[in-house]
């Protein structure tokens, strides 16, 4: 069977929703016009445990505009119905309104809504609460773990006995915050008992659809999310928090259509972080450095009124080859809002502790560290007995070295100097795990030689809207610019969660799948009309090359789409593409970096500055390599925020975040982004998914902060074991 060529895969296009990004003309949530719209201001809880005793509200309630201060006082009692397509299939989550109890600081208590923006704000600082506070736990390093999950295989503490070589560093890492551009923010409408939402969502059916139907009590397709843009996301979108709640139920009370804009502040209780960690570790291996048992003791925090966990335990348990392996992972229940998901969940953190401690293995034994962890390169998955679809982290390293300059490095600590500065190089394995889920897209072929793909997925700024053509257009033998993509609304065809690297593998799948059923369904009309060119041929010799059927072997015999369907009288051929991930998975699939960072360390301040990073990527196919750059730099630059500035800080006598602010809470800015650079490896992934990628948003900034805090010792000597790595930590 001929093959169907690839002309927009692989080429570097520009967003073609780049243009009204930059003019300001892209619509986010808080955006869309819709008639009649009042505002909403929550008022937040001032205590961080307790009960409310009180709402006087008569002074907000005089306020000019104001049309209704809804708390638990007067509040209808929600369904909240379990939500088995969301994050919490139990039910188990914060119920606004419902009750008396104050379970963390910032707890919305309340709100105000009214005419206008300023006059809700406004009326929300006059409500006052009164409050039966208790003292909350808060401190992650003081408080009792609950529930706990392990892992084992082998004798890990006997064989640590035996180990001729025995290190037993302990890391901590500290709440991080989102801190996308776009703030959270929801209109909500109703209409008789059919509720439209315009919200800020990662996942448009199971985060916000399915979840506003379960919490209201009302039929899943009695709701409609539109979503067609997200100012940023990093994990904070990927379910409905308490805030897209309250819109719709202050839409329902007054009747009217509501838009609750967050301020940045609440965006730092009201939805989700990076929960800190503590990660003990013991490690041994023999006097050459080959690994031969590891234990990872690790605790994060969750909320009292949900648990919260994620994929710390994975790279644990197959990043390198040994038979000794046993972890704990244990959640603190803490007096704080619940986290979520953070790009890289879960694999940037356990990374961060198993590279820094490979790291220093790789110094005590006196071996490179590339080296170190080349020699224990595992054959396959140990923890399953799987091979891996592909693991060519081996060619990342030596990729990497070359790129980079490894050879030219003393390996002498502290060794290197610039004038004042003392420079550093380290290095750190990446690996994220190949996610995907089933998905549908509907794909339309109209008789103008045009296309209309559709799909509910979500677009934080990946490039969904320019890689979704790209597949479709190739799959159709079509232009790029003939392909028109849509997606953002419940009422299009349901997909995945639009994050944890699955939106290619997962939607992409099903653009594939539809576009080349049409281009089929194109083909069968041509060769079983007499009027064609093609009649009689066999469908497989039959290709399409910018909207025009032709033999394989004979450019000159065919005809345009345009032709075959105005003849046949078809306005359009259309349908529903999808995807399904197979029930047995017969491999490991992941993705894998290596990670290599070059930074100067003032030996008078303690200022770190990271001054180049080099990225080497398996990810799989590679659909646009302009889309995959911007990626892999927006990762880095996450990664540095991580090793060396984020840090969410909590007063523990109150639960009050204390810097609850852009000017406080530290990310990275121009100045402490430099030299970044990614490579990606050519190649597919073909037991992965139908169009050979492995996910490239996460991948990219696992490993950044390990290689940022390696390069720190190698150029001071002095090992840091918590992020972020402060000038007060050096001095």
């Amino acid at each position: 069977m001929t093959q169907q060529p690839r002309v927009a895969v692989g080429t570097p296009q520009s967003r073609v929703d780049g243009r009204l990004k930059v003019t300001g003309q892209a619509a986010y949530a808080a955006d869309h016009r819709v008639d009649g719209v009042v505002y909403a201001a929550v008022v937040d809880s001032t205590v961080g445990r307790g009960r409310i005793t009180g709402i006087d509200a008569r002074a907000a309630e005089a306020q000019p505009g104001v049309l209704a201060v809804i708390s638990h006082l007067n509040a209808p009692r929600l369904a909240y119905r379990p939500n088995s397509g969301s994050n919490n299939p139990d039910g188990a989550r914060l119920r606004v309104f419902q009750d008396d109890q104050v379970l963390f600081h910032g707890q919305p208590v309340a709100v105000v809504v009214a005419t206008t923006h300023e006059g809700a704000r406004h009326a929300a600082s006059l409500v006052e609460v009164r409050y039966d506070a208790a003292r909350p736990s808060t401190d992650l390093n003081s408080a009792p773990a609950g529930e706990a999950d392990s892992y084992a295989r082998g004798d890990a503490d006997s064989a640590l006995a035996s180990a001729e070589v025995r290190l037993e560093p302990k890391y901590r890492l500290s709440r991080n915050h989102h801190n996308p551009m776009e703030p959270h923010a929801t209109i909500a409408r109703w209409d008789g008992d059919r509720l439209t939402v315009w919200d800020k969502t990662q996942w448009v059916v199971g985060g916000t659809q399915q979840e506003l139907a379960a919490v209201f009590g009302i039929p899943q397709e009695s709701v409609r999310v539109i979503s067609p843009f997200v100012g940023g996301g990093f994990g904070s979108g990927l379910r409905a928090w308490p805030h897209v709640i309250i819109a719709a139920l202050a839409a329902r009370e007054t009747g009217r259509p509501v838009k609750l804009v967050l301020t940045r502040e609440q965006m730092y209780f009201g939805t989700g972080f990076r929960p800190a960690y503590e990660y003990q570790m013991r490690v041994g291996s023999d006097r050459r450095g080959r690994l031969i048992a590891m234990t990872h003791d690790i605790r994060g925090e969750t909320a009292t009124y949900e648990t919260f966990t994620e994929e710390v335990m994975a790279p644990g348990q197959m990043l390198y080859s040994m038979p000794n392996v046993r972890q704990t992972y244990a959640t603190v229940p803490l007096d704080v809002n619940a986290p979520t998901w953070m790009r890289g969940p879960g694999a940037a953190t356990g990374v961060f502790a198993i590279e820094s401690a490979v790291d220093e293995l790789a110094h005590e034994v006196g071996v490179d560290p590339i080296e170190l962890r080349l020699l224990n390169e595992p054959e396959r998955d140990e923890s399953t007995g799987l091979p891996f679809s592909t693991r060519r982290l081996r060619e990342c390293y030596e990729v990497g070295a070359r790129e980079f300059g490894w050879n030219r490095r003393d390996p002498r600590p502290a060794a290197t100097r610039d004038g004042d500065w003392l420079i550093g190089t380290g290095v750190s394995a990446a690996m994220y795990h190949t996610g995907s889920m089933s998905a549908r897209a509907y794909v339309r072929l109209n008789a103008d030689g045009t296309a209309l793909v559709q799909s509910a997925t979500s677009d934080m700024g990946p490039g969904t809207y320019t890689s979704m053509p790209q597949v479709a257009a190739d799959a159709l033998g079509l232009a790029m610019s003939a392909v028109r993509f849509e997606l953002g609304d419940s009422l299009m065809p349901p997909t995945p969660p639009h994050g944890g690297s699955m939106t290619m593998a997962s939607v992409g799948s099903a653009v594939q799948d539809g576009g080349d059923k049409v281009r089929q369904q194109a083909i069968a009309l041509a060769v079983n009309d007499p009027r064609s060119p093609l009649h009689g041929v066999r469908p497989e010799d039959v290709i399409v090359r910018r909207g025009r059927l032709h033999l394989s072997n004979d450019p000159t015999r065919g005809e345009t789409y345009e032709q075959l369907l105005t003849r046949n009288n078809r306005p359009h051929l259309e349908i529903i593409g999808s995807y399904a991930p197979p029930e047995q998975q017969r491999y490991t699939m992941n993705a894998y970096g290596a990670v290599f960072a070059e930074v100067a360390v003032d030996q008078r301040l303690g200022l770190v500055r990271v001054r180049r990073m080099l990225g080497v990527y398996d990810a799989g196919r590679i659909i646009n390599p302009k889309l995959a750059e911007s990626q892999a730099i927006g990762g880095m630059v996450g990664g540095i925020g991580t090793a060396l500035l984020e840090h969410t800080v909590t007063d523990h006598r109150d639960g009050r975040i204390v810097n609850a602010n852009l000017a406080d809470y530290l990310v990275p800015v121009n100045a402490d982004v430099p030299d970044l650079r990614a490579i990606y490896l050519d190649g597919e992934d073909q037991h992965a998914d139908p169009i050979g990628v492995k996910g490239l948003g996460e991948i990219v900034i696992v490993g950044v902060a390990p290689a940022i805090a390696n390069a720190v010792f190698h150029a001071t000597g002095r090992r840091i074991r918590e992020l972020p790595i402060t000038a007060e930590a050096l001095l």
